[in-house]
């Protein structure tokens, strides 16, 4: 098995923000990483305090979401500094990881 030195990077966002889908754009069509994945969380709250969660009596359109992504680090270090300026501070965390290909 070979193996990959990648960068893993976790963002974090409210539906409401409306940045999801040019992210998603970005990483796809400019960027072409690997691949990425979008979970919809239904409970979660940053430093702003407030709570943002779903029950079954109402329909929420502003939960949080995180976006996960990998790809070589030179590539993910020129995303990040490209979203530093869209993505508020202390809402991306990545670290090294290894893809086995």
């Amino acid at each position: 098995m070979k193996k990959l030195d990648v960068t893993f990077v976790r963002i974090y966002l409210t539906e409401g923000e409306g940045k999801l889908e040019g992210l998603l754009q970005g990483l796809h069509n400019e960027h072409k990483v690997h691949g990425f994945t979008v979970f919809r969380a239904i409970s979660g709250f940053g430093k702003s305090g407030k709570m943002h969660y779903s029950n079954l009596l109402d329909i929420s359109l502003d939960l949080p979401v995180v976006v996960e992504f990998f790809d070589e680090p030179a590539l993910v270090e020129t995303i990040l500094e490209e979203l530093t300026q869209e993505i508020e501070p202390g809402h991306m965390v990545s670290w090294p990881a290894t893809l086995m290909v």
